[in-house]
């Protein structure tokens, strides 16, 4: 009895505690620190030289890489109009060309009117006039071929 202390248990067991809890406070204020640490580390590396010229130099191919897209969609945009306005100019260029051979068809038949039977005439007049409307230059050019070679026999 003499060696047994009757408030041992109790004092062990609140330094016990107090122990545990100061563990946990340092396991956390550690934690944290690391977590400090690590973020200061971290902006600093980002504010560091050689990552800004890092990011410039990703800023830089970027827009180099969109630079260049837009430069192949701009190119093609342009083959697109200059495309579009040459076969508008083509169109036009047709039609006009049409309408002078149909003027030069309607003389050759004026002048050779007299000289075909009327059933001829007629037919060729119709062939014209199916041709012109179709804007067949084709069909014009061998029916000016055709009244060539009447007109000459």
């Amino acid at each position: 009895m003499r060696l047994a202390v009757p408030g041992l248990p109790g004092v062990l067991t609140l330094l016990g505690t107090a122990m545990l809890l100061s563990a946990f406070a340092v396991l956390i204020i550690a934690g944290l620190w690391g977590a400090v640490k690590i973020t200061v580390r971290s902006v600093l590396d980002y504010c560091s030289s050689k990552q800004r010229a890092q990011r410039r130099l990703w800023f830089v191919q970027a827009r180099q890489e969109q630079v260049t897209r837009l430069f192949y969609f701009k190119a093609r945009q342009i083959k697109y109009f200059n495309e579009l306005s040459r076969k508008r100019l083509l169109k036009l260029n047709n039609r006009k060309h049409i309408r002078s051979l149909s003027k030069a068809i309607d003389k050759d038949l004026l002048s050779i009117k007299t000289k075909l039977p009327g059933s001829t005439y007629q037919q060729l007049q119709q062939d014209h006039a199916r041709y012109r409307n179709r804007q067949d230059i084709d069909g014009l050019l061998t029916l000016q071929q055709k009244i060539s070679a009447l007109f000459s026999a």
